[in-house]
């Protein structure tokens, strides 16, 4: 499942979705992100952390509610956990938890854990705030537009930026809460690139990347997209095809964001 490992970061990496759980080693902590997916990838990564976590603290980011990102919480009842005041909050709870019963339900998926929604820790409630674990400084923004809870992260003095569903290779936006929030967002990525020096962009979907021009491409491109779906662009699906391999399994949120648009 290892997708990149370099120095403190690990990535592993679903084969569904291409859905990404990112492990940091610190001297104090180990730092998770959205473990998931399948029962054996989920075991894999618990495997990995009780190899490595000796008497290190473990820390999990959830950087937003979707199912598959928390779908492997209660592997990990030892966590500290930490994501947005939004997301502890969630009225949805109920529909999300619904959602992991009938995704295992529809594929005959035995888990040795069962699920529950996590439980916060640390909530995120300020745009901005810093989170310090040893020698690791976690500064956490506010990104809504994909959902209404989600969190981006800067681990300093690492320079890893951890986007959650935003800024992937693999998908276009995927609008779920507000096209204007979105905009903001990915403005605000755009922002946290010209005030930290980021050595690693890791994407809830997709590659990881240490490459500049292509952290800087992937904001463009999604800035293009917003902007060609706000104006109707019939050009859009198109440069989609073009940009996106699996463009056709996502065409319906294609279709559902020009609904979004205000």
């Amino acid at each position: 499942m290892i997708q990149y490992q370099d120095k403190n970061l690990t990535v592993f990496q679903s084969a569904l979705y291409k859905t990404t759980t990112v492990v940091i080693h610190t001297e104090e902590a180990i730092i998770m992100t959205d473990p998931n997916w399948l029962p054996e990838e989920v075991q894999e990564i618990r495997n990995y952390i009780s190899q490595h976590i000796g008497n290190k603290k473990l820390y999990i980011i959830y950087t937003h509610s979707d199912f598959d990102h928390i779908i492997g919480a209660s592997a990990f009842p030892e966590a500290y956990v930490i994501a947005s005041v939004e997301f502890s909050i969630n009225e949805h709870k109920k529909e999300i938890m619904k959602q992991i019963e009938e995704f295992d339900q529809k594929y005959y998926l035995y888990r040795n854990y069962t699920p529950s929604y996590p439980i916060v820790d640390y909530q995120v409630v300020n745009d901005g705030e810093t989170l310090q674990i040893g020698e690791v400084t976690l500064h956490f923004y506010k990104s809504p537009g994909h959902t209404a809870d989600g969190i981006f992260t800067v681990v300093e003095p690492y320079g890893i930026f951890l986007s959650g569903d935003y800024l992937s290779d693999v998908e276009f936006p995927f609008i779920f809460s507000g096209y204007r929030d979105y905009v903001h967002t990915i403005n605000k990525a755009y922002e946290i690139y010209q005030t930290y020096n980021i050595n690693y962009h890791v994407p809830g979907h997709g590659t990881t990347t240490g490459d500049k021009e292509e952290m800087a491409r992937r904001v463009e491109v999604s800035r293009c997209y917003l902007e060609q779906l706000s104006r109707g662009n019939e050009q859009l699906e198109e440069f989609c095809k073009k940009e996106y391999d699996f463009f056709e399994g996502m065409k319906d949120i294609h279709e559902s964001n020009k609904e979004k648009v205000d």
